[in-house]
């Protein structure tokens, strides 16, 4: 159980990591931040790739790394686009 939980924060470290590279945001945000937003990222990019296609990605895998990606990446554009703040702010 212990490991289980530490291979999640690691994906949601690396697929933040991934999604504020991609958003340009890397430079304003911590390991914690990356964590944080990859983990949520990993729940809204589950939701959405379920309620597009109906596949299940809890699984450790390139799929699984991707949804989380892209599920951060959304949850780092709403936070853009509710903020107004500019490319380097989050």
């Amino acid at each position: 159980m212990i490991m289980n939980l530490i291979l999640w924060i690691l994906l949601g470290a690396l697929a933040g990591w991934i999604a504020s590279k991609i958003m340009n945001t890397d430079a304003q945000m911590g390991a914690v931040a990356n964590i944080v937003v990859g983990i949520i990222g990993a729940f809204l990019g589950g939701w959405v790739i379920q309620l597009l296609t109906g596949a299940d990605v809890n699984e450790f895998s390139i799929m699984g790394l991707l949804t989380a990606v892209l599920g951060a990446v959304i949850l780092l554009a709403i936070v853009k686009a509710f903020t107004g703040k500019s490319a380097h702010r989050v």
